[in-house]
């Protein structure tokens, strides 16, 4: 509580907050705040020529190149960005987690082949294996979760690795030892609960990754695929009109930065309070 209330003193990360939550509560609530049926396709939605309608009274953000109401799509999406994003950011940061405890406390054999095996998932561009293994299973929400969450737990793999390694050469693990305690003792009884700080910061500041990472992979094509609406697609299905009708792109482009954005604030306020000496790092 006191760190969340050091948070909001900062109006910046205030703001991020907010937003967050504002994201979250209004994809939660979609099915009630969603004015229309984000699946419905309206014939006066689209001009006598056939093409999109701007933003307006009844379509508050206008209509896409179907003739369906943008921001119930926008809605509907955020549940399924913020869905993938969670999940494929919570088995990342739990497979990095274990992978780096293992490797940096038992060391040995062990420990060289996780994280060479380590080394080698990201020597890989994470994008193009995410594209590739995308390409390989038929797409689907839980399938890019999935993808995304193999390409993603590395960085904090080799973080938990440094740090455990670093903690495992401390006295009071030499101590424990000595006295006895168990490897299970000292791995979740001293190790583990000295970890939560990075773990916490890695959890927050993933999400923004998972959140792009998921946006991308869907503007290629191989994410989400319609007419399940997710942010990303939604601008990969009207890149086409992107000059006759710019709000098809602004918006759901728009929503993207500014959540990655916010993740990105909270976690980098969350690392500088539960570390200050790290506070002011690049």
């Amino acid at each position: 509580m006191k760190i969340l209330l050091g948070l909001c003193c900062r109006p910046v990360v205030a703001m991020a907050l907010l937003f967050i939550l504002v994201v979250m509560l209004l994809a939660l609530f979609a099915p009630w705040v969603a004015p229309y049926d984000p699946f419905e396709q309206f014939v006066e939605g689209l001009s006598l020529e056939g093409a999109p309608l701007p933003p307006d009274a009844t379509y508050h953000l206008g209509t896409d190149l179907l003739g369906r109401d943008l921001l119930s799509r926008l809605l509907y999406g955020a549940r399924t960005s913020l869905l993938i994003g969670l999940i494929a950011n919570g088995i990342a940061v739990l497979i990095g987690t274990l992978v780096g405890l293992t490797a940096g406390f038992v060391r040995g054999w062990i420990g060289t082949i996780l994280m060479r095996f380590t080394d080698l998932m990201m020597a890989f561009p994470a994008l193009l294996l995410a594209i590739a293994l995308a390409a390989i299973f038929q797409p689907s929400v839980w399938i890019v979760a999935l993808v995304i969450s193999m390409v993603n737990w590395v960085q904090i793999a080799r973080v938990i690795y440094s740090e455990t390694v670093a903690l495992s050469a401390r006295d009071f693990v030499a101590v424990e030892r000595t006295l006895g305690a168990s490897a299970l003792r000292i791995l979740f009884s001293h190790l583990l609960p000295h970890l939560v700080p990075t773990i916490l910061v890695w959890a927050t500041l993933g999400i923004s990754t998972t959140v792009l990472l998921e946006a991308t992979l869907s503007f290629l094509g191989v994410g989400v695929q319609p007419p399940t609406p997710s942010w990303g697609n939604i601008i990969f299905e009207s890149q086409t009109y992107f000059t006759s009708a710019p709000w098809l792109v602004l918006f759901p482009g728009a929503a993207i930065v500014l959540l990655s954005l916010s993740f990105n604030l909270v976690g980098d306020a969350l690392r500088d309070a539960l570390d200050p000496t790290l506070k002011g790092r690049s």
